[in-house]
């Protein structure tokens, strides 16, 4: 992030605010500075075997996956960065600090500002600290693929899955190729839905790994599409992407691509800093 004065540009880093500043297993709750790793958090809550349910490729800050709205294949189950993020603090542009919600997952009172930040790309202020709600670590994983080569069945496909006793922790297309499904839980939970993924024609049973493979792609993608679950086949036919998550109606594209969603984002982007920063001072 860096802010613009009218003697030059300051870049402000926040790699040194690093700390877990709170853990509160009992609740499953954090709060942590911008500068944490995820893999450091994710190395200090199994301990307790809790995790937030994060997994963006790369190994970002918790401040990067707040400002950049980040995510990854667990966002089927447990939603974006905006669904786990319970409260924030914040400095704003004239230096005034302020914080939003709680550390608590049932907290109602007043605005959610904390997820106003989330995707802000750092417009807005500069998160300080955040909490978070956390999740059980599952004993054990396991994954299933079902081929996917023609965009006519895949929407069947997804129809049946939903229909079914599947429940699995993500889901991905890696386009074309093959339907993949995340199955987490205790072994026995994990077994059973891995003899009900084999019901599927061609079903195999894959490791975690693939995931990895995956989450490389999201990561490799130029541009990132949105599209409505019905636009599904269309989407598969003329875009041919490397990647789509369908329940979440994203596809990460092998091109750039500029979607209405994130031409509308810069549209608020410049209408806020127009009514709350006129001179400039705050710099995306």
């Amino acid at each position: 992030m860096s802010l613009s004065g009218r003697d030059g540009d300051l870049v402000v880093s926040t790699a040194r605010l690093d700390r877990i500043v709170e853990h509160e297993a009992t609740d499953l709750t954090c709060i942590v500075e911008p500068g944490v790793r995820l893999s450091s958090l994710d190395d200090a809550l199994a301990a307790h075997g809790q995790r937030l349910a994060l997994d963006p490729p790369g190994d970002p800050t918790i401040g990067e996956c707040i400002a950049e709205g980040l995510s990854g294949p667990l966002r089927h189950r447990y939603g974006a960065v905006r669904d786990l993020i319970l409260g924030v603090t914040v400095v704003l542009a004239d230096g005034t600090i302020a914080s939003s919600g709680g550390k608590v997952v049932k907290n109602v009172a007043g605005y959610d500002l904390a997820k106003l930040f989330c995707g802000s790309r750092g417009t807005l202020g500069l998160v300080v600290r955040a909490a978070f709600r956390l999740h059980p670590r599952p004993e054990t994983t396991s994954a299933f693929a079902i081929p996917a080569a023609r965009p006519a069945a895949v929407r069947p496909l997804l129809a049946e899955l939903a229909s079914s006793k599947l429940v699995p922790g993500a889901l991905d297309l890696l386009w074309p190729g093959a339907l993949l499904g995340l199955l987490e839980g205790s072994p026995r939970v994990v077994e059973a839905q891995a003899a009900e993924a084999l019901r599927f024609e061609g079903a195999e049973i894959c490791g975690r790994d693939v995931w990895d493979a995956s989450r490389e792609r999201q990561r490799q993608a130029a541009g990132v599409m949105a599209f409505a679950p019905s636009e599904l086949g269309d989407i598969l036919r003329s875009e041919a992407p490397t990647l789509v998550r369908p329940s979440l109606g994203i596809a990460y594209l092998d091109r750039p691509y500029e979607t209405s969603a994130s031409a509308g984002l810069r549209d608020l982007h410049a209408r806020l800093r127009q009514e709350f920063d006129p001179e400039g001072v705050l710099v995306a």
